[in-house]
């Protein structure tokens, strides 16, 4: 099958590699600089935190449901001036994992910062200077940002394909667009109503071009995408699912056919390689469609690089041999690149 589908509104995908998920409203006037969020993590304590140096995990009960972590607030300030830098951590959750610290590493070098993941004193100013402002908003909820249509939560493809992809709730609509998780939403904003006129604390994102992209390069190992321009600048890096032992994603160089915004994904049994029923099943578009809310596709086919309804997995799971990014940094990538692309895997 060839891709045709530069710059389409909807496409109607049939995937072999990529189908199963990871296991613009109009804001009221910004509030001063350092907003306080109401009885959560304080928006000041968050704009001068230093991530806490890593200690070990507190022992949990044998019983009952194990309490979850707490944000650091150093470590969400890191990770959104990351974002905002295009150094993705991929959801912002304020934790520590690995996303956050490949992100860290590749920036350094980037910036002739030094080897390593640290996240040192240098490195926050560094990022502070390049971006200098604020790293949260307040933000007044319209009614748009809290409309539907909402769709239940199924990973079976004909009840998606029934009842839609939207999101499953306002809160998950809200998480996403801010790119975290839910979690950190509440810890930001513990008890409050979702409701229209409602003002929420919010990480203060970018989702500016990163300029014309000339090659990415896939780094299987690394679970990483790199975005450079003509001249071998990094203008980008993303952490990424990227296929798995048991259906590898392409090796080699591909290149970038087209883009499809929102696109449909349809399973068709006599083109994939994995069994999920002998009917061909057409998932319309949306944001918890199993390629997300954007595909990049690739000269082989039915692989691509596309987003996916689950951001908080992006790198922690496998995919079926697609790469797989959150949908924020998907659809960053997929507005910077044009059909001729060079895509590297290493």
């Amino acid at each position: 099958m060839t891709f045709r589908l530069i710059l389409l509104s909807t496409a109607v995908l049939s995937l072999a590699a990529c189908d199963q998920p990871d296991q613009a409203a109009v804001s009221a006037p910004e509030a001063p600089a350092r907003p306080q969020a109401p009885a959560g993590i304080p928006a000041d304590t968050i704009e001068r935190a230093m991530p806490a140096a890593p200690t070990p995990a507190p022992a949990q009960p044998t019983t009952g449901t194990p309490a979850p972590p707490l944000a650091d607030p150093g470590l969400i300030r890191l990770q959104i001036l990351l974002d905002r830098s295009t150094f993705s951590p991929g959801i912002v959750d304020g934790l520590a994992g690995e996303n956050t610290r490949q992100a860290i590493a590749a920036y350094r070098q980037a910036n002739d910062l030094g080897e390593g993941d640290a996240a040192d004193a240098a490195l926050l100013q560094h990022l502070a200077a390049a971006d200098t402002g604020p790293v949260t908003r307040v933000h007044t909820l319209t009614a748009a940002d809290i409309a539907g249509p909402f769709s239940p939560a199924s990973s079976d493809l004909e009840q998606m394909a029934s009842n839609g992809t939207h999101y499953v709730t306002v809160k998950e609509k809200l998480a996403e667009r801010f790119h975290m998780t839910e979690g950190l939403l509440d810890a930001l904003n513990p008890g409050v109503a979702l409701q229209a006129g409602q003002r929420i604390l919010v990480p203060a994102i970018s989702d500016a071009p990163i300029g014309e992209v000339a090659r990415i390069v896939i780094d299987k190992t690394e679970r990483s995408a790199r975005a450079f321009d003509a001249s071998g600048k990094l203008l980008a890096f993303y952490p990424a699912t990227i296929g798995s032992t048991e259906r590898p994603a392409p090796t080699g160089t591909l290149r970038v056919v087209g883009i499809a915004p929102a696109p449909n994904y349809t399973y068709n049994p006599d083109r994939v390689s994995y069994d999920r029923g002998d009917k061909t099943i057409v998932v319309p578009a949306g944001p918890n469609n199993p390629v997300g809310s954007v595909w990049i596709g690739l000269n082989r086919q039915s692989y691509g690089i596309h987003g996916t309804p689950d951001p908080s997995k992006i790198a922690k799971t496998a995919s079926n041999g697609c790469i797989r990014m959150t949908n924020w940094d998907a659809e960053q990538l997929a507005a910077s690149v044009k059909a001729g692309v060079e895509v590297e895997f290493i």
